[in-house]
């Protein structure tokens, strides 16, 4: 079964949206092994529409002028990408299709196809959905010293809380923390409840 691994930039006030407006002073050789090794080992990625006309309008010229960063861009034109939108979308950058059906479903029947990961950049409304789902493996968040203040958040208000747990962490030279999550699923990853219902017990 296939791997689902979302990453995302984030600000240390938990901002998601516009990451190139305050990125790139942070990025550097970790940061690049790290993004690469979240999508450089996926042979699909998942894309929501905005992030994919992002994608879309800077790496295939990237792979065309054959820069260092050409087997990146070449590797992500060379992986089935998905994009998931409401209107009907038209592609140019090769191997691009839409998500057909609903989401969920979708994705679900794609994670018992083959065993390769499937990748996630960006795409908020998309890692979302397969959190909430429970479709989600893993969560690979790169954490920047810097409070944006304004703007989409990874988390939106909700009345379920999502479980998670640590499973690497990683500081880099920048300051920008690499940390992994997975799904709290097993008796042992204890949550914020447990904690409540063992400290409300009195002491015998």
């Amino acid at each position: 079964m296939r791997k689902i691994i979302a990453g995302l930039f984030v600000s240390l006030d938990g901002v998601v949206e516009d990451p190139q407006d305050w990125h790139f002073p942070y990025f550097n050789d970790e940061m690049g092994a790290a993004v690469t090794a979240t999508l450089g080992a996926a042979d699909i990625v998942l894309f929501g529409r905005k992030t994919y006309d992002s994608f879309a309008g800077a790496w295939p010229e990237r792979e065309a002028a054959g820069g260092e960063d050409a087997g990146m861009a070449k590797a992500l034109g060379d992986a089935r990408k998905i994009v998931v939108s409401n209107q009907r979308l038209e592609f140019t950058w090769r191997n691009s299709e839409q998500l057909e059906g609903d989401l969920v479903e979708a994705v679900a029947a794609l994670k018992n196809q083959g065993d390769t990961n499937i990748g996630l950049s960006g795409s908020v409304s998309v890692v979302r959905q397969l959190l909430a789902a429970g479709l989600l493996d893993e969560l690979h968040l790169l954490v920047h010293p810097i409070a944006i203040r304004k703007g989409m958040r990874l988390f939106d208000e909700g009345e379920t809380p999502i479980p998670l747990t640590l499973l690497s962490s990683e500081s880099f030279k920048t300051g920008v923390l690499n940390l992994v999550y997975g799904p709290a699923r097993s008796a042992g990853d204890a949550t914020y409840e447990d904690a409540k219902v063992h400290l409300s017990q009195p002491e015998r």
